[in-house]
């Protein structure tokens, strides 16, 4: 079992950045891949990036390419989400999860509390 915990969003300016964290309890948590979502008002919950149990893959969606950077400490059972360059339409409440390497909301057995991102143009 994994409990996990987002925090670090915030209000910034368009081409500013923000890194978010999420921090998680278990023993297993290098077992798990961890995915980053979020989710704008009205909208539904998407991937943003994802992260293999060991660090090695690493996926990202075209909108975010180049600009988000996601990690993780196994040894901390901490990841991260480094989001550069930031633009109004990344504005979201983001969450971090834990689960399966995929792309979809099923994959993710574990979800945190989501923190939400506000991009002012």
């Amino acid at each position: 079992h994994v409990q996990l915990q987002a925090y670090g969003g915030g209000l910034v300016q368009t081409g500013g950045s923000l890194r978010l964290s999420c921090a998680a309890s278990g023993r297993t948590f290098s077992r798990y891949a961890i995915g980053w979502f979020r989710q704008a008002p009205g909208k539904e919950r998407d991937l943003v990036a994802r992260i293999s149990g060991n660090g090695v893959s690493t996926y990202y969606v075209d909108s975010v390419k180049g600009r988000f950077f996601i990690s993780r400490d196994n040894a901390k059972n901490a990841m991260y989400l480094q989001m550069n360059n930031l633009k109004p339409e990344d504005t979201a409440v983001y969450y971090c999860a834990a689960g399966q390497y995929g792309g979809g909301l099923r994959d993710y057995d574990y979800w945190g509390q989501g923190t939400l991102v506000t991009v002012s143009s």
